[in-house]
């Protein structure tokens, strides 16, 4: 934990884990995630260790339709309550070209911002929703079932990372609004933080190799997938698991 803390991004090479061996792994840093809300509408694909992958149901790579919410930046969970620690990414068959997963690092993005703005948005609440990220990804829209599982919360922008007492930005795709303000005076703040979050200078890409586990801390970072070339034609096929974090403040 102590390299984790000083490294929100950590890359291992040439690793091939079974599921049980990436479940096991991920206990190491805490409790595991209940299962995800999409498993509402598929819970074959969601289960604690799932399977993420472009492959259609007829077993060939296919581009994908309307669910593009991972193209956008976002940290995971944040529509919970209580939203994720950490992600662990296990590369098992990767494309040959593309499909690069970039990391803003948020708290170097906070850090960078002038005194003014950070005094602007102390205090400030951005309202994190299911609903909201479904529409602004213009995926598929969130059900009825899925609306009352989770159903809107708020997180400081600013929040305090509980590790290290550092300052971050935490925003993203699930970030629908500014809590307390008009909604499209909100939103244009959080859309001038992100863009300002994700400048080159606070982001790294990530080219994934065969075997590669990724893992990395949600709470001082955004993340979003590039699309990778020739997405019909090549198969891309990820395990996933996710950790409880606590309480933003």
């Amino acid at each position: 934990m102590r390299t984790f803390r000083a490294h929100p991004v950590i890359v291992f090479r040439d690793q091939h884990l079974s599921k049980e061996r990436q479940y096991e792994f991920t206990l190491t840093f805490g409790e595991i995630e209940g299962l995800h809300v999409n498993r509402l509408v598929d819970a074959v694909k969601y289960t604690p260790v799932h399977t993420v992958s472009n492959i259609g149901s007829d077993g060939k790579p296919s581009a994908p339709t309307r669910e593009r919410g991972n193209y956008y930046w976002h940290s995971d969970k944040s529509y919970h309550d209580v939203p994720s620690l950490l992600t662990m990414l296990h590369g098992v068959e990767i494309p040959s070209r593309g499909g690069e997963t970039q990391f803003a690092n948020t708290a170097m993005a906070y850090a960078a911002l002038d005194e003014a703005t950070k005094q602007r948005i102390s205090g400030l609440r951005a309202v994190h929703s299911w609903e909201r990220s479904r529409i602004q990804a213009r995926g598929l829209l969130a059900t009825e079932e899925q609306k009352r599982e989770r159903p809107p919360v708020d997180h400081p922008i600013a929040r305090t990372h509980p590790d290290t007492g550092a300052k971050v930005l935490y925003l993203g795709n699930h970030a629908s609004h500014v809590l307390g303000w008009p909604e499209e005076e909100g939103r244009a703040l959080l859309r001038w933080l992100e863009a300002f979050a994700t400048q080159p200078a606070f982001v790294y890409s990530h080219r994934w190799r065969p075997g590669d586990l990724v893992l990395w801390d949600n709470r001082c970072t955004i993340h979003r997938a590039l699309p990778h070339e020739d997405m019909d034609k090549e198969r891309r096929v990820l395990h996933r698991t996710v950790v409880k974090g606590t309480v933003p403040y």
